[in-house]
């Protein structure tokens, strides 16, 4: 039995494949650039079978995710990181962060547009959810983008002027927004114009869907922190839950007893068996990454040769693994959705349909047959349905897999 796939489809791929080889042969010098970062890391900090012994309880000295840690702080070159299976997910890390960052009566500035929609309740700015920054009385601004859908560099500074600010948080990816996501370069330039103003107003980056997309990260450019979810590029698939913080000491500090509790903060945390799959996952991270980059390039370039509008477009070089694909109607987005499901390897029978998901304010659509639930590094395409009724698409844990879950949901289209 083969899938169902038409000639005219599979000759249509070969035609995308064709018209991308310039772009992959980017993707595989990123992916050998941060493979040898990353082997290095293993290397220097002397990797040995015991660090993958888990621990229970209260995991003291589990000294395979302390190690874990400190390969993670020499990979993104920083000072310190926290690696924990027990943030349930990379909204969670963020949260910890913030809440490590910011006392009562201070402020945080978003600096590229409104926080992801799943950080709006935590922040407070949507729901009444007791625990969060507004509950605490920690005050929230945003500044939008400027007319081209750039940084305001100009607004960003007069804003931290405020000396109640002490945290800004740039979103890398562009989350459910229309804006491009930004290049660790971009990153750079705002924290630049942050520091030049305040040394003291911390700035944390939401990495999340970037890591190992370029061959620098936004600590390498004045970020003082990063912030992101294992079951995303960093976890390589294998990972099986968790988040990762990775940044200034006083800050992972501030996280950490926040995700436990003063007193105790990194000290504790039990691994339960799973340090093998987060050294694993993160030595295939960079590999899986550009497996994932790969199938949102050719998720572009085919819909693209359908008369689709791909954000970016096939030839733009790639800063995060979302491929947004724009649809204009909800019936698309939703034959679109079914066949990236048809494609999957877990529940590929299943048929998404729009649902009301926690920390959203409109339903959203989700096709995710994930050997890891939720994991947005395995093929997976979802959005809210709401103009412009947009398909968000990440992932691929091989770029063959991929590829024919692209084909299948240009199959569910024509259908």
């Amino acid at each position: 039995m083969t899938l169902q796939i038409t000639q005219e489809t599979r000759l249509l791929g070969q035609q995308a494949e064709a018209d991308l080889q310039a772009q992959f042969s980017h993707v595989d010098a990123v992916a050998q650039a941060n493979s040898e970062k990353v082997l290095d890391a293993f290397q220097t900090h002397r990797v040995a079978e015991s660090y993958f012994a888990g621990t229970t309880g209260y995991g003291y000295d589990d000294i395979g995710r302390d190690k874990l840690e400190e390969i993670y702080a020499h990979i993104f070159r920083t000072e310190d990181a926290l690696v924990r299976l027990q943030f349930v997910n990379g909204t969670h890390a963020i949260v910890c962060a913030l809440f490590g960052a910011l006392h009562p009566g201070e402020e945080l500035l978003y600096a590229v547009g409104a926080p992801y929609d799943t950080i709006q309740s935590a922040i407070g700015l949507t729901g009444n959810a007791p625990g969060s920054l507004k509950s605490y009385g920690i005050g929230f601004r945003q500044i939008g983008l400027t007319p081209a859908g750039t940084p305001d560099l100009p607004a960003i500074v007069e804003a931290v002027k405020n000396p109640k600010v002490k945290a800004a948080v740039i979103q890398r990816s562009r989350g459910y927004a229309t804006r491009a996501s930004l290049s660790v370069e971009a990153i750079g330039a705002i924290c630049a114009a942050i520091h030049d103003v305040r040394d003291d107003v911390a700035i944390l980056v939401d990495n999340c869907y970037g890591e190992f997309v370029e061959t620098i990260e936004p600590t390498e450019m004045g970020a003082d922190l990063v912030m992101g979810s294992l079951i995303k590029n960093p976890g390589g698939g294998l990972a099986p839950m968790g988040g990762y913080l990775a940044g200034r000491h006083d800050l992972i500090e501030g996280a950490a007893m926040r995700l436990t509790v003063p007193g105790i903060g990194k000290e504790c945390g039990a691994t339960l068996g799973n340090n093998r799959s987060l050294y694993q996952g993160l030595f295939l991270a960079p590999h899986v990454t550009a497996q994932a980059v790969k199938t949102a390039l050719f998720a572009a370039r085919m819909m693209e040769l359908l008369g689709y509008q791909s954000d970016p477009p096939s030839t733009q070089t790639r800063y995060d693994i979302i491929q947004m694909i724009r649809f204009g109607a909800p019936e698309p987005l939703k034959r679109f959705c079914k066949g990236i499901q048809l494609g999957a390897p877990v529940d590929s029978y299943v048929t998404p349909e729009p649902w009301d998901m926690p920390g959203y304010d409109t339903p959203v659509i989700m096709a995710a047959g994930a050997f890891i639930q939720g994991s947005s590094i395995e093929l997976s395409a979802d959005g809210p349905m709401r103009e412009p009724y947009a398909a968000y698409l990440q992932g691929g844990l091989t770029y063959e897999s991929g590829k024919l879950g692209i084909m299948l949901a240009v199959e569910a289209l024509r259908a």
